[in-house]
């Protein structure tokens, strides 16, 4: 070995001789390190989850829940552009664990309910008799006459899966599929599989860090457009049951620092009463 190596080694000018036993600790060290930081970091996406789920009425609330009934209120801008009217007191009946929502009435019939099932979307009639549907309801988004109005099965599909993805949020922390991430305290990133309808593949959480409680919810609304980046932010939350949950919630423009912008209101989401059902 070389001479000078050793003696620079010796008085710490280098910190390790390549191919050397203190080289070989050095990388081992350095690995050990990087598998601790990894721990860790599971360990605090795993703490986070968990004081959210409990904040929300705890893991066998959702588990043991098959159903979420609501009636709920909603407007704003984003109605208005597509040529639609507000939700005035609409029920709302989903399922915890699949993408499964429907909202009665849809439109100004009250008769009419809209189903979202997957990524099927239609309308039935008090019958349960189906009266149109479409297949792959998010491939006919955001173009053509879409970008000016929606029909009733677009607003199917757009209202169905956010209130879904909204009320189920404690159920999708434990989905397998949905990949978490916990870049800071407080702050949650789901990236999405393909096959669950939502807003975008990547959004983002922030949590009181004291409650667990949901403040702000960030995503892009991709069957509006790229342009569509939303701040959903959650003014007041209710119990049921000492259960909680958000009960309104306006979503503005988001800045590109995070933030919620005053206005435009894109919608304002009311909700009147919730219930859990099997």
């Amino acid at each position: 070995m070389n001479a000078k190596l050793i003696l620079f080694a010796f008085l710490g000018i280098i910190n390790e001789i390549p191919g050397s036993r203190t080289d070989v600790l050095s990388k081992n060290k350095i690995q050990i390190m990087g598998n601790e930081t990894e721990n860790s970091s599971d360990s605090s996406l795993n703490l986070l989850k968990q004081k959210v789920i409990s904040a929300y009425g705890g893991s066998h609330v959702w588990r043991n829940y098959k159903y979420i009934e609501a009636e709920v209120s909603d407007h704003g801008l984003a109605f208005r552009l597509k040529g639609r009217n507000k939700f005035d007191h609409v029920k709302l009946k989903m399922e915890i664990h699949r993408p499964w929502c429907s909202i009665s009435p849809i439109n100004k019939n009250p008769d009419i309910t809209g189903v979202l099932d997957g990524e099927t979307v239609r309308l039935v009639n008090t019958k349960g008799d189906t009266l149109s549907e479409r297949k792959n309801a998010r491939s006919y988004f955001p173009g053509g006459r879409r970008f000016f109005k929606w029909d009733d099965l677009d607003m199917c599909y757009f209202a169905n899966y956010a209130f879904w993805n909204y009320f189920t949020l404690p159920n999708l922390l434990s989905n397998e599929k949905i990949k978490w991430t916990s870049p800071k305290d407080g702050m949650l990133i789901a990236e999405f599989p393909n096959d669950i309808p939502t807003h975008c593949k990547k959004q983002e959480f922030i949590f009181d860090s004291q409650t667990g409680l949901l403040k702000q919810h960030n995503y892009t609304v991709d069957i509006f457009g790229q342009w569509a980046k939303a701040a959903n932010v959650v003014y007041r939350h209710q119990q049921v049951d000492t259960i909680p949950y958000p009960s309104f919630r306006i979503v503005t423009p988001r800045k590109k620092n995070g933030k919620a912008r005053k206005g435009p209101q894109l919608i304002v989401i009311d909700v009147h009463q919730l219930k859990f059902t099997n």
